[in-house]
């Protein structure tokens, strides 16, 4: 059997203020278009349709679009929503979309009621975990500990519990929205940490034959049998360097999968790039004529801010849509002494609040402190999921 992973498609994204939405259609025409050509059984998609809870018209005008396009492949769909999406409101017209082979999984409780397909060699069962937030789901899942792990230990030992009832041999695929251990992130993912800890173990998904998962935008190999596709467009600057692509799933009949990617045609990437240099020589430098109408993220290294530097690019690149100032080590500086990015560049909020708190009183939280600090930003993380997805 063939699947077809993706997942992150960010509907209604924007990036730096540019509408995203042509660039998306384009992508899905792509993703349809892939399924033909590579006759696909299957296509799987692992979550973050869109990019907000209540989406924008436009969003939801694009998705209605894209489940007539999926519809028309005739072909099974799988779905689940993610941490960007509501569950609730993605999952309404579930039960019709599945008669046209679209099938939404939004509610966990439906996490062990699998799709079931056959191939030449026999069953095949595909499960999809919604996102599952801890604090929000963890007494609906029965589990005392509201972290990502149990949560998601307690999906797959339901999921386990039911492929154990299905015919010898049937093979099992999962989908699920979540930061598993080992993986590498990028600046567009949502943090979902709850009580400190945002990821799970890949033991969690043990006996399962593949794992299309979703969250993190670069496309990536966790293990043998555990995948992430990324985003099938770049959301930050920071993955203006990624080989965006779709991930195709050959399942072989003892149930072991071969992957391969589908990189995205260079047409459909966003045009970013990055400049780095004194603002003179990026204005004057004949090299970059180029990036005339790329978009990009300028870091300027002169040693005081230029004045209306962003006003003065966008004189010769009218696509600058961030910069950042980072002058030059300075001779009076000592040579070894690290800049504020980075002292904190790839550290989370709260050890950055720690050490705020030691620089400003000399001593570091105590243990009391660093619980409340804990508790502070989890409030605040739940908060967020909860505007977002209630």
């Amino acid at each position: 059997m063939r699947f077809l992973h993706t997942s992150d498609w960010h509907l209604g994204r924007r990036f730096h203020g540019e509408d995203l939405i042509d660039h998306q259609r384009k992508i899905l025409a792509h993703i349809c278009a892939t399924a033909r050509t590579q006759q696909v059984d299957v296509l799987l998609i692992a979550g973050d349709i869109y990019d907000r809870a209540i989406p924008s018209l436009d969003a939801a005008r694009l998705f209605n679009w894209a489940l007539h396009e999926l519809a028309d492949l005739n072909i099974p769909t799988i779905m689940i929503s993610g941490n960007h999406d509501s569950a609730h409101r993605l999952g309404i017209g579930s039960g019709l979309y599945a008669k046209a082979g679209v099938h939404l999984r939004t509610d966990p409780a439906d996490a062990p009621r699998p799709v079931l397909l056959d191939d030449s060699y026999g069953p095949v069962a595909i499960y999809g975990v919604p996102y599952l937030h801890p604090t929000m789901v963890h007494e609906q899942m029965q589990v005392e500990t509201p972290s990502h792990q149990a949560v998601l230990t307690a999906a797959l030992d339901a999921i386990r519990a039911d492929l154990a009832t299905r015919p010898e041999g049937t093979r099992a695929v999962v989908l699920a929205h979540a930061f598993i251990t080992g993986a590498d992130t990028s600046d567009s993912e949502r943090d979902i940490s709850v009580g400190g800890v945002a990821h799970a173990g890949t033991a969690v998904f043990d006996g399962i034959h593949y794992t299309a998962l979703g969250h993190l935008h670069r496309p990536q190999a966790v293990n043998d049998r555990i995948h992430y596709s990324g985003s099938p467009l770049a959301y930050s600057f920071s993955e203006a360097g990624h080989t965006k692509s779709l991930a195709l799933v050959d399942l072989a009949a003892d149930g072991t999968p071969a992957v391969t990617h589908q990189d995205i045609p260079a047409d459909l990437h966003l045009p970013l790039a990055r400049l780095t240099g004194r603002l003179e020589d990026l204005l004057a430098d004949p090299a970059h004529a180029p990036l005339a109408d790329a978009w990009l993220h300028v870091t300027l290294t002169d040693s005081a801010r230029p004045y209306e530097a962003m006003s003065r690019l966008r004189q010769r690149f009218a696509h600058t849509l961030d910069m950042k100032h980072e002058p030059a080590i300075i001779p009076a500086q000592a040579a070894d002494t690290p800049t504020y990015r980075d002292r904190v560049r790839g550290r989370g909020d709260l050890d950055i609040t720690r050490d705020f708190i030691t620089a400003v009183r000399g001593t570091a939280p105590t243990g009391d402190e660093q619980v409340l600090l804990q508790e502070a930003f989890d409030h605040m993380n739940l908060h967020a999921q909860q505007k977002e997805t209630v």
